[in-house]
């Protein structure tokens, strides 16, 4: 058996890969991965906040903080007044038609990935993955 600690190199792999091969595919949208996956975080949670999306995908607050100013820029972000000295963060109308193309190119990556591979979605490495990745996030939100 491959030892564990290899593992986190083949995600690094996984995860180089995929930004390599959507990056072109998301730049036709004036976006890059990091970006797609704050606005589907902003769209899969109604009320988060800046900072909230840093912890939940385990990114540094700067580098947040710059893909939701472009974001703005761009039209697909809003922000409004939370609770206390919180701001909320809006996908526009812009944003919300923008989501599906980003989940498509998500999905049509990994799916390609899996026949390629003769992987199935149901697959237990699935549910282990997603097990390992929410542990990280809850830790990271506490």
């Amino acid at each position: 058996m491959k030892d564990i600690g290899y593992l986190a190199q083949d995600i690094s792999i996984l995860h180089r890969q995929y930004y390599k091969d959507t990056g072109k595919l998301f730049k036709k949208h004036h976006l890059n991965p990091t970006a797609a996956c704050i606005l589907l975080t902003v769209k899969d949670n109604q009320y988060i906040n800046q900072n909230q999306v840093a912890k939940s995908l385990v990114i540094d607050k700067g580098l947040a903080a710059r893909e939701i100013k472009k974001m703005q820029d761009l039209g697909y972000l809003t922000k409004s007044a939370g609770i206390g000295k919180s701001i909320i963060l809006h996908l526009t109308d812009d944003g919300q038609k923008i989501v599906p193309v980003i989940q498509s190119i998500r999905k049509n990556w990994w799916e390609n990935r899996f026949s390629e591979t003769g992987i199935k979605p149901d697959s237990p490495l699935i549910p282990a993955i997603e097990k390992v990745v929410e542990s990280i996030v809850s830790e990271s939100l506490e």
